[in-house]
């Protein structure tokens, strides 16, 4: 490709990567984030504020990969006298494990490719 680029080293190959279920997206980078919000912060609405997203958003992704997953990766817990919460259960965690493990190949796909871009 060195031959159609006028400075093939200053060209980089970008791309995102998600894993798209038979109706919906089921987890992506955005999704990943918002469980790792979930995850740090205790709650859905904490996690969406911190994202700049909507609670009805982030509550919507999460009732996504709570019903296409085999077990449930977001557990909720509501208001009350100690207030309501949300926590990663053990698939969900599970699920940022391995996602993440996926984008550390991908990134590792692209920058490979990226350096056969000046070949």
């Amino acid at each position: 490709m060195k031959d159609l680029l006028p400075a093939p080293a200053d060209y980089r190959l970008e791309g995102r990567v998600w894993v798209q279920g038979p109706h919906d997206r089921f987890l992506g980078i955005g999704r990943l984030e918002l469980l790792a919000q979930i995850q740090a912060t205790g709650s859905i609405s904490r996690a969406a504020a911190a994202m700049g997203m909507s609670y009805k958003r982030a509550w919507d992704l999460v009732h996504s990969m709570n019903t296409q997953a085999l077990a449930p990766l977001v557990a909720t817990q509501t208001g009350g006298k100690s207030g309501g919460g949300a926590l990663l259960t053990s698939a969900g965690s599970q699920a940022v494990a391995d996602f993440q493990g996926v984008q550390t190949r991908f990134q590792a796909f692209l920058a490979e490719e990226t350096r056969r871009l000046a070949e």
